[in-house]
């Protein structure tokens, strides 16, 4: 790997990162030795790249630094189609329209030699099988998740059963044969996965749950852990 290329990948591993990342991790990734990653973040802090830290500690990239965000490689951009390959053809009307002009942006701003990967990318998705409609508005749910709001659900069960909900509402998720919201449900006082096509009505009240959205899923994904563990 070039130097220059080697600097950019160390940019880019402490700028995906939200936690300081040591000079050992960083030289695993780019299979190089940990003192040439210390050279190098001593030159990247000498061209006053924003990099605090120190070894042994760890590095983080501060939040001040701006670098053009789409100087991709070839194996970003195949990544980027493949997932919006992905949402085009799983996600619902908003976000699949929003995957499709994400790649039209993309192909937009990147180098004319780059554009055969998005035009005749190596990689692709199965194409997508029809599937039952969503009972609930997912792009106003996404909304909902942001502001921290409520959502009163009817809900039919696998054996056809009607209940009434009201929900919190923490995550989307997306599947090949389904779409599922993740909500704490205050009937069940527990988290619930709810299948989108399984919501025959949804009322969205401005009425907040009184937790962050971070701090709701973070309470989601302990619960999902402990499952996991037991």
């Amino acid at each position: 790997m070039r130097r220059a290329d080697r600097l950019f990948q160390i940019i880019q591993i402490l700028r995906r990162s939200s936690r300081p990342i040591t000079a050992q991790d960083i030289a695993q990734e780019l299979e190089v030795s940990p003192r040439t990653v210390y050279r190098d973040i001593a030159d990247l802090i000498g061209q006053r790249v924003p990099v605090r830290g120190e070894a042994g500690f760890g590095y983080i990239l501060d939040d001040s630094f701006d670098m053009p965000p789409l100087m991709l490689t070839p194996e970003e951009i195949e990544a980027a189609v493949l997932g919006a390959q992905w949402v085009a053809g799983r996600g619902d009307p908003a976000l699949a329209a929003a995957a499709r002009d994400l790649i039209a942006k993309i192909t937009s701003v990147v180098p004319e030699k780059l554009r055969p990967f998005i035009a005749h990318p190596a990689t692709g998705v199965p194409s997508w099988s029809d599937t039952p409609p969503d009972g609930i508005d997912l792009a106003r749910t996404r909304v909902w998740i942001r502001e921290g709001r409520k959502i009163a659900l009817s809900y039919r069960d696998e054996k056809g059963a009607v209940s009434q909900r009201v929900v919190w509402p923490v995550i989307l998720g997306y599947f090949e044969t389904a779409r599922m919201l993740a909500a704490w449900c205050e009937m069940r006082q527990d988290f619930r996965h709810f299948r989108a096509d399984r919501i025959v009505s949804a009322q969205f009240l401005d009425e907040a749950h009184g937790l962050r959205p971070g701090e709701l899923k973070q309470r989601w994904k302990r619960q999902m852990e402990q499952k996991r563990a037991t």
